[in-house]
């Protein structure tokens, strides 16, 4: 499956759920009274092309946070829950000003934009740079979407990642087993990498 991905696709899901979580009190947090603000300061940085483009990714997260006042792309559904979901699995936990905190670290390491009160905790860098990888996004995709895959339709999934025995998961049927070990890439193009233990495995 391609998906034609903006060239700034993380930072954007990060200030989307941003501003679809925590409202102006996200926006407060980089110095701005309002959203319309804070879209003209992502737009000077370029992170997105207009402010349509900010608003818009806040839309697509907007029907997770039915309480924010917004329906967002209601009549998309879940759709878009593997974006939710890999960012919840890092900062789920996070009260708006340390998930500010995330969206600043990544402004400053991949845009150069300085900015100010930013946390240096070892957990804070070891969560940014586990957003770097492209693994987990992929590894939660497939949790959310194997049932779409024909031979996986109707088998039960059992998580195997924490095991380090070559394989990401198993998909047990009532004679069968399936063992997948999944892999990302954030372009059309390039290669995987295997370890040792991963080759074994799907060799045997």
């Amino acid at each position: 499956m391609v998906v034609n991905k903006h060239k700034n696709y993380e930072i954007l899901n990060l200030i989307g759920y941003g501003l679809a979580k925590f409202n102006n009190e996200f926006v407060k947090e980089f110095g701005f009274s309002t959203k319309a603000a804070f879209y003209k300061y992502c737009v000077e940085n370029g992170i997105a092309e207009t402010s349509d483009t900010v608003k818009n990714r806040m839309d697509l997260f907007d029907y997770f946070f039915p309480n924010n006042g917004r329906k967002g792309w209601w009549q998309k559904g879940d759709a878009y829950i593997h974006r939710k979901n890999y960012i919840e699995s890092l900062f789920g936990n996070e009260d708006v000003k340390g998930y500010a905190n995330a969206v600043k670290l990544s402004l400053r390491e991949k845009f150069d934009i300085e900015v100010s009160n930013i946390s240096e905790s070892p957990i804070n860098k070891t969560k940014f740079k586990r957003m770097q990888e492209t693994g987990l996004e992929a590894e939660l995709f497939f949790i959310n979407n194997y049932q779409a895959v024909d031979m996986f339709h109707g088998g039960n999934l059992e998580d195997a990642r924490l095991y380090g025995d070559g394989y990401d998961f198993q998909v047990s049927f009532e004679n069968r087993f399936f063992l997948a070990e999944v892999k990302g890439l954030r372009e059309k193009t390039g290669g995987v990498r295997f370890t040792e233990n991963e080759y074994k495995k799907a060799t045997e």
